[in-house]
């Protein structure tokens, strides 16, 4: 149980909910965070945790939650101080990587005009910022394309391709697309060569072409299945790199700094929700700290719009930058969001970041004209025994479908698809999945079964296109490949690693555990249950006043505590923690400490609540 100075974790059955919940206000159950591969010895974690803290001089509370995320003692130094030194791989593992790297070699030396095709999210945005900027600053001339959501669609086209051939390319890279697009690409044969980097599941062999390098492609045996593809395009510059330095390129010039891309690398990486594990924490970990030196115009015009003040974080990226890089591809011009992340002059990237922010805003209003109709849906087709939830409205704008299908998934704890239906009668769409269910091989079997003209993903994210006749097939597959997941709760239960008082509840404390971070898919932010807190003040903050801003005071008196509860409107916690004399409350949320103004002190930042 709960150490007396009020952190610590239970030892109790896994099915004890933790605190008694089984019914929070929000239908969920607390229960105890349980160790990678549901491990059932929960007091070897806790010695193992102790040994940990104990090595490498560590709060006990820290080694207990670094042991639930299945750290051991010769593991714990790298992933509380990852770098690349010690976990960067050799790019050649990835299959094709070499036959690129020597392609791009003689395409620097040539100073040859590249052509590099994109994605319209962030993940394609940072990648072919990263691959056209480096080409750029080895000489090259580099034409890009990102195609329009809805009048190109997904992956490469003929057209585009055609295009960039036509301003001189004899070489086109696509980035973060092309490994499942063996027609378009072969569409440009003659006249240009062709290479993929990419991260998309392959549903088979890869595009006759010069080289396909994804590490999720059948036939790669890097290991390296979680990585997007900008830390793709990363890994094929240090090849790249290494190619030209053998060669003796950089005898009698300057080599370009490839580490000051990792801004980008740690910003898709999150973006794409790729797990924050391996290589992967130590590209985010060291990117975070490239984006905190402020140098990429592009980067802190937006951090300006956004008014993040503070050192950047994974959150930072996830909900200030990402969104409002992927507004233009979503809902207005594709290439606004490459376009910042290439600007070199602060005045212009301050002008484009105005503009992504305001289109981030209109974003938001057509998102909330379709949410309140999904939830409907949402809701009816879970009552109904559904295993995935598969939904589309004919006035539904197909550039915020996948933002629709991310926060009905979060509501009803399964995986959602969510498709606009276009006048021809298409239904163009987006999924987003829950753990253990890979949403992308399942869109990739119904396409194979006929029952798709286009799709694919990833094990989180998918897209997808059909006939609006097909919908109803497709739903049977669904349910039938993804049947496992009727069996989840409707809510998700939440897992707490640590119970704490109030007082318990420090800015040291905080300190310690933000030692965990980045955090994100494969490294969750830890939990905490806040017992028997009070309500002394709340307040409602912010333009819209959609932020709850508490006091809270732990059972006794003395110790306080600052809190907030974003999007109350939507929030069935709002109307209990504003009610004068409410009685005590467990609270679960995550525990942070802030700097304002050289004070560090801890804020909370409320998920859920159960009268106590």
């Amino acid at each position: 149980m709960p150490d007396g100075t009020g952190a610590g974790i239970d030892d109790a059955s896994p099915v004890e909910a933790v605190l008694g919940v089984e019914r929070s206000l929000s239908a969920r159950r607390w229960v105890w965070h349980r160790p990678p591969g549901d491990a059932r010895d929960r007091a070897a974690c806790e010695r193992t945790g102790l040994a940990m803290a104990q090595r490498l001089a560590l709060p006990e509370l820290v080694g207990r939650l670094l042991a639930g995320r299945g750290i051991d003692v010769d593991g714990a130094a790298d992933f509380l101080d990852p770098t690349l030194r010690a976990l960067l791989p050799d790019p050649s593992c990835l299959t094709d990587m070499e036959v690129a790297a020597r392609r791009l070699a003689d395409a620097v030396r040539r100073g040859e005009t590249v052509g590099v095709f994109g994605d319209y999210d962030v993940d394609g945005a940072c990648a072919t910022a990263l691959l056209a900027g480096l080409l750029r600053s080895l000489g090259c001339t580099v034409h890009t394309h990102i195609p329009d959501r809805v009048r190109e669609g997904y992956g490469p086209n003929a057209p585009a391709l055609h295009g960039l051939a036509d301003r001189g390319a004899g070489l086109i890279v696509c980035v973060d697309c092309g490994t499942a697009a063996p027609e378009p690409l072969s569409a440009l044969a003659g006249r240009a060569e062709l290479m993929v980097l990419d991260h998309h599941k392959s549903d088979g062999g890869v595009p006759p072409i010069l080289a396909t390098v994804n590490p999720n492609r059948l036939d790669c045996r890097s290991g390296l299945h979680g990585l997007c593809a900008t830390a793709v395009a990363f890994l094929a510059g240090v090849a790249l790199l290494r190619t030209l330095r053998r060669a003796g390129w950089f005898a009698t010039r300057p080599a370009p700094d490839l580490l000051s891309w990792l801004d980008l690398v740690a910003l898709a990486t999150i973006c794409d929700v790729m797990p924050l594990t391996g290589l992967n924490r130590a590209l985010v970990t060291q990117g975070l700290k490239v984006m905190g030196r402020r140098a990429r115009p592009g980067i802190v015009a937006l951090l300006e719009v956004a008014a993040v003040r503070e050192a950047p974080s994974a959150f930072t990226c996830g909900f200030a930058l990402g969104p409002r890089i992927n507004a233009g591809g979503r809902i207005s011009e594709a290439d606004l969001g490459l376009r910042l992340l290439l600007c070199d002059d602060p005045v212009e990237a301050r002008a484009l970041a105005e503009r992504l922010d305001a289109v981030n805003r209109q974003r938001r209003s057509v998102e909330t004209v379709i949410l309140d109709r999904a939830m409907e849906l949402g809701q009816a087709q879970l009552e109904a025994g559904h295993a995935a939830l598969l939904l589309a409205g004919t006035d539904w704008h197909p550039g915020v479908v996948g933002i629709v299908a991310g926060r009905l998934k979060e509501r009803f704890n399964r995986p959602v698809l969510v498709g606009a239906v276009l006048e021809d009668g298409t239904v163009k769409g987006s999924g987003r999945s829950v753990e253990g269910h890979d949403l992308g091989a399942v869109v990739i079997a119904a396409r194979q079964a006929g029952l798709l003209t286009a799709g694919g993903g990833h094990a989180m994210a998918a897209g997808f296109t059909l006939p609006s006749a097909g919908l109803e097939p497709f739903h049977r597959f669904l349910d039938l490949r993804l049947a496992g997941a009727a069996a989840l709760p409707p809510a998700r239960d939440l897992s707490i690693e640590a119970v704490l008082t109030v007082q318990a509840a420090t800015a040291e404390l905080a300190a310690q555990v933000d030692r965990l971070a980045p955090f994100g898919m494969g490294n969750p932010e830890p939990l905490f249950a806040l017992t028997r807190a009070r309500v002394v003040r709340a307040d409602r903050i912010g333009a819209t006043g959609n932020t709850l801003r508490l006091l809270l005071e732990g059972e006794g008196g003395g110790a306080r505590l600052k809190a907030l509860l974003f999007r109350a409107d939507e929030s069935p916690l709002a109307a209990l923690l504003e009610q004068r004399g409410a009685p005590p409350l467990h609270l679960a949320g995550w525990l942070r400490a802030e700097s304002w103004n050289g004070a560090v002190t801890a804020g909370f930042f409320i998920q859920d609540a159960a009268l106590a």
